[in-house]
C-alpha cells in the first residue's frame, strides 16, 4: 500500500465526525473534468486533491467540516488520506447513506482522464482493505446506489458490480474477526472509585481505557482524555451516558452498573464480566 497521511498533507486532525462502523464503503469519481496531466505526474494529484478540500471547505451551502470523503485513490497507486478511519464522510448524498458506507473518491473524471488504471484499481482496493480492517462492513457499492448521480462512472461502476477484483484476479481480503475486548465491572467500578482521588493519572485498570475510547465515540469525552485513568473526567462523562439512558439522582453519579456499561458495550464492541 502507497499510503500518503494527512501529515504528510499538512493538514491537521479531522473534524468530521466519530463513526467507528458502516455496513461498507462506497466508490466515487469525481464527475467533472480531470486534466489528463495527473496521469504523468503524481504532484498534480496531491495538488488535485488539495483542492479538492478546499472547495469542500469553501462550501457555505454544503458546510462540510473537512474534505467529504474517508480516502482518494489515484492513477499512480497512492491511497492520499482525507477523514481517515472511523470518521463519517459527507459525500454519499444523505445523513442516512452518510452513516452506512464511507467513501473512496477516484481521482479521474468524466472528461479528460476518465479511464481507471490498475494502479488506481490496485490503490481503490487498498483503500477498501483499510476501512474493512477498521469498522467497514463488507458492502462496497457506486455512489450512484441509492443516490440519483451518475458517479463512479460506467467504468468504475462495472469494476463495483464485478466484485472490486483486483488486476491479477484477487478481490480486497476480508479481515480476520478481531477478538472482543473483555471489560471486568469490578475492577473498573474500583478504578472509578480511586482514580479521581490520586494524583497525576495512574493507570489502576488497563481496561478503563476501553470505555473511555467508547465515551470519546459518544461525544461525551474528550479524546485527550483516553488515557486509562478513570478519573473526575472520566466520571463525569460516565454520569452523561448514564443519563442519557434515563437514569437520573444518585443512580447518575458516574460510577458503572452492570446495565449501563452492557448497553455502552454493545454499542461499541466490547463484553462484560462481572
Amino acid at each position: 500500500m502507497h499510503l500518503i497521511t494527512r501529515a504528510q498533507l499538512g493538514w491537521p486532525v479531522s473534524a468530521a465526525a466519530a463513526q467507528p462502523t458502516t455496513r461498507g464503503v462506497k466508490i466515487h469519481y469525481e464527475g467533472t473534468a480531470v486534466s489528463p496531466k495527473l496521469g504523468g505526474d503524481h504532484a498534480l494529484c496531491i495538488a488535485e486533491w488539495k483542492k479538492i478540500r478546499q472547495a469542500h471547505l469553501a462550501n457555505t451551502a454544503e458546510n462540510y467540516s473537512d474534505v467529504a470523503y474517508n480516502y482518494a485513490a489515484c492513477v499512480h497507486g497512492y491511497l492520499l488520506e482525507g477523514r481517515g478511519l472511523r470518521r463519517r464522510t459527507g459525500a454519499n448524498g444523505t445523513t442516512k447513506l452518510n452513516r452506512d458506507h464511507y467513501a473512496i473518491v477516484a481521482l479521474i473524471g468524466s472528461t479528460g482522464l476518465t479511464a481507471p488504471t490498475d494502479d488506481l484499481l490496485h490503490a481503490l482496493c487498498d483503500g477498501i482493505d483499510l476501512l474493512r480492517a477498521n469498522g467497514a462492513g463488507q458492502e462496497v457499492k457506486g455512489h450512484r446506489d441509492g443516490h440519483p448521480t451518475a458517479c463512479p462512472g460506467d467504468a468504475l461502476y462495472a469494476w463495483v458490480q464485478r466484485g472490486t477484483v483486483r488486476p491479477g484476479g484477487t478481490k480486497p481480503a476480508a479481515p480476520k474477526p478481531k477478538p472482543r475486548p473483555v471489560v471486568d465491572l469490578s475492577l473498573l467500578i474500583a478504578a472509578a472509585r480511586r482514580d479521581p482521588a490520586q494524583a497525576g493519572t495512574p493507570v489502576s485498570y488497563a481496561g478503563s481505557r476501553i470505555v473511555e475510547r467508547a465515551l470519546a465515540a459518544e461525544g461525551l469525552l474528550d479524546r485527550r482524555l483516553v488515557d486509562g485513568h478513570f478519573g473526575t473526567a472520566t466520571k463525569d462523562a460516565y454520569a452523561a451516558w448514564q443519563r442519557r439512558l434515563g437514569y437520573t439522582g444518585g443512580a447518575a453519579d458516574g460510577i458503572p452498573g452492570a446495565a449501563s456499561l452492557r448497553k455502552l458495550g454493545a454499542k461499541h464492541g466490547f463484553t462484560v464480566t462481572a
